[in-house]
């Protein structure tokens, strides 16, 4: 499974960081959407880097954007974590709204770095680019 987040958004690396940190099994993999592997990745799916509004994950052939990548990725994470799957019972419409005004408004909320975050030493293996 692999994560392609923007790795200049603080709201999406603080979320990459608590993926590292409870994903005990290590199967999630991350690419940035400002690496080749990212820009790919998003191409492949029919998604642009410019106003991308979105989290991709890609697991192998499928892909899966706003709330139903993070409630796919909290899946793989296990217990308790995969208590939020009951998220699947709200309608898709309803869950995505909240997530795409927060992907709009992410630098203006949590803030946006120039450079990209590196991967801390212990997990340089599990990204990407």
């Amino acid at each position: 499974m692999i994560v392609v987040f923007d790795a200049q958004c603080l709201l999406c690396n603080g979320w990459v960081r608590f993926l590292l940190r409870h994903d005990r099994q290590g199967v999630i993999r991350f690419a940035s959407i400002q690496g080749a592997t990212g820009k790919g990745l998003l191409a492949e799916a029919g998604l642009k880097v410019d106003g991308l509004q979105t989290l991709l994950v890609v697991d192998g052939a499928r892909t899966w954007q706003h709330t139903s990548a993070i409630l796919r990725v909290l899946h793989a994470l296990g217990w308790p974590w995969r208590l939020a799957w009951g998220g699947w019972l709200v309608p898709a419409p309803l869950r995505d709204t909240l997530y795409r005004w927060v992907a709009r408004n992410r630098y203006w909320l949590y803030g946006r770095t120039e450079t990209c975050a590196m991967p801390p030493p212990d997990y340089v293996e599990r990204f990407l680019d």
